[in-house]
C-alpha cells in the first residue's frame, strides 16, 4: 500500500511527538534533583538498616566527629554505647515513625518515634519475642560536611508504657 505524501507527514508529525515525549519523560526521571530534606531522609534510612545490620563502621560515618549530646555523649561515647548495644543484643529492630525534617542551609534537624527492640535469636518463642522494647522520642540535629549530611546532636527520650530493659 502506498502512502501519499500528507500522511507520510503525519505520521513523522506522530514520531516526532511521541519522540519529543519520551525525552521529556527520560529528562524529567533522570534529571530530578534530591533535596535537601530527602537526602536527610535517605540518610535516617541508611542510619536505621545500619543498626539492624549491627554496622558500626556504617553508623559511625554518618556521625560527625564534633558530635556532642545533651547527655554529655561525644563522638567516642555513641561508639561505645553502640558497641555496648550490639554486644548486648544479637538481633536489633528499628522501626521509625512520624519522621519530620526541617532544613535550614548548612544544619537540620528531624524529629522522629523509634521503637527499638533488641534479643536473642534462641530467647523468648524461638526469637519472636524481643528480649528488650523501647519506643523513644529522638529529636537529632544535622551539620552539612563535606557535601554530606552527619548527626551533631541527638537527644532521646524513653515514651510509651510497658516497655522493659
Amino acid at each position: 500500500m502506498k502512502r501519499d505524501g500528507k500522511e507520510a507527514i503525519n505520521m513523522k508529525s506522530i514520531n516526532a511527538i511521541i519522540l519529543l515525549v519520551l525525552v521529556s519523560i527520560l529528562c524529567t526521571i533522570g534529571c530530578h534533583k534530591e533535596t535537601e530534606e530527602q537526602k536527610i531522609r535517605k540518610v535516617i534510612a541508611e542510619i536505621q538498616e545500619a543498626a539492624e545490620q549491627k554496622a558500626i563502621k556504617t553508623l559511625l560515618g554518618h556521625l560527625s566527629k564534633a558530635y556532642r549530646d545533651p547527655q554529655g555523649r561525644d563522638y567516642n561515647g555513641i561508639k561505645g554505647l553502640l558497641v555496648f548495644y550490639f554486644y548486648r543484643h544479637q538481633k536489633v529492630s528499628v522501626y521509625i515513625a512520624n519522621l519530620e525534617v526541617g532544613v535550614t542551609d548548612s544544619t537540620a534537624e528531624a524529629a522522629f518515634e523509634a521503637v527499638l527492640t533488641g534479643g536473642d535469636k534462641k530467647g523468648a518463642a524461638g526469637g519472636l519475642l524481643p528480649d528488650t522494647l523501647g519506643m523513644y522520642h529522638f529529636t537529632v540535629s544535622f551539620i552539612k560536611e563535606s557535601g554530606d549530611w552527619n548527626v551533631l546532636s541527638a537527644q532521646w527520650n524513653r515514651t510509651g508504657e510497658g516497655a522493659r530493659e
